[in-house]
This record gives structure tokens, C-alpha cells and sequence, in this order.
């Protein structure tokens, strides 16, 4: 219990993050926070191995991912006026999905400030987070997509795993 709360001296816990593929060659991003690297890398390389992946070199998938804040708005939401409020408050990007929703893109560092100056707009978000945002997405269905979702449940199961990011869209 001391280990885990920090009260043992000398113990360093250190941010790790773990590239590979999962099913079909869909990029996967594992963030680790670990005081032992040769065991967190063990049961990370292990998930992965054992359900379909494979462990990949340092760079190997981040180039297809962002680091950038989102913020997510329901089907309906006056575009035109979000997107004057967003550009203004600073976002990077507004962009429409095919649903009717609109995504607020924004630098990491900028996420809480656009999002404040957008709810003082009268803009609520229906989600929103500081994330790895794909850059292009791999569909997966079937057997292919329950196999994904297999390791995704196995690699954020794992107690040193912070977060787990993937490129794949997972289809019923």
C-alpha cells in the first residue's frame, strides 16, 4: 500500500508509451504510468501477441494521430454561429460529421480555455476531451471488430495502462 500511495522513498514512476497494431494493422497507442518498465512492457507485449497484435518500435503508428482537445456537439447545434464563437475562443478546426454533430478541434493547451469561452457563448458540448485524435481510421466488423475490442479490453485492463488510443472504428 505504501508503494502505491508514494510513501516508499526511492520509488520513480515514469510515463511509458507503447506503439503497435491490433487486427487488420489498426494503429494502436498505449500510455503507461509505471514504476517497473520491464514488467509493464512484458504484459503489454504480452496482451498484444496473445490477442491478434503486434508491438511496434517507438514511432512506428504516432505519426497518424494528434494530440489535440475535442469537444463534441449534438446534431442541431447552429454551425455557422458555433464556429464563429470556436475560431474565436481559438479552436483549430470546426468540422461537421455525417451524423449532424459538430467536432471542436483545439490545441491541448487551449482545450479548458475554448471550452469555457464556449460554454459562456451558450454552447454545451455533449463530450469533450484531451486526446489522440486519428488522423486517418481503419473499419473493422465482424469477428474482426469483437477481436479489436478484445485487445482494447486486455491492454486497458492492464493496472499500469493509463490510456488506450486506436485509429479503429468498431462496427456492430
Amino acid at each position: 500500500i505504501k508503494k502505491g500511495t508514494g510513501e516508499l522513498e526511492g520509488v520513480d514512476y515514469v510515463e511509458i508509451r507503447y506503439e503497435g497494431y491490433g487486427i487488420n494493422g489498426a494503429a494502436v497507442i498505449v500510455d503507461c504510468l509505471t514504476d517497473n518498465r520491464t514488467r509493464t512492457v512484458a504484459e503489454v507485449r504480452h496482451a498484444f501477441n496473445k490477442h491478434g497484435g503486434n508491438m511496434g518500435t517507438d514511432g512506428c503508428v504516432a505519426f497518424q494521430f494528434t494530440h489535440c482537445g475535442q469537444l463534441l456537439f449534438a446534431p442541431g447545434t447552429d454551425e455557422a454561429t458555433l464556429m464563429d464563437a470556436a475560431i474565436e475562443a481559438g479552436a483549430d478546426d470546426v468540422l461537421g460529421n455525417d451524423d449532424g454533430s459538430i467536432e471542436v478541434v483545439t490545441p491541448p493547451n487551449d482545450y479548458m480555455s475554448v471550452k469555457e469561452a464556449l460554454e459562456s457563448a451558450g454552447f454545451k458540448s455533449e463530450f469533450g476531451q484531451v486526446t489522440m485524435k486519428a488522423g486517418n481510421e481503419t473499419e473493422l466488423t465482424g469477428d474482426d471488430a469483437l477481436k479489436m475490442q478484445k485487445l482494447i479490453d486486455v491492454l486497458e485492463g492492464l493496472d499500469d495502462v493509463q490510456e488506450v488510443y486506436t485509429n479503429a472504428i468498431l462496427e456492430d
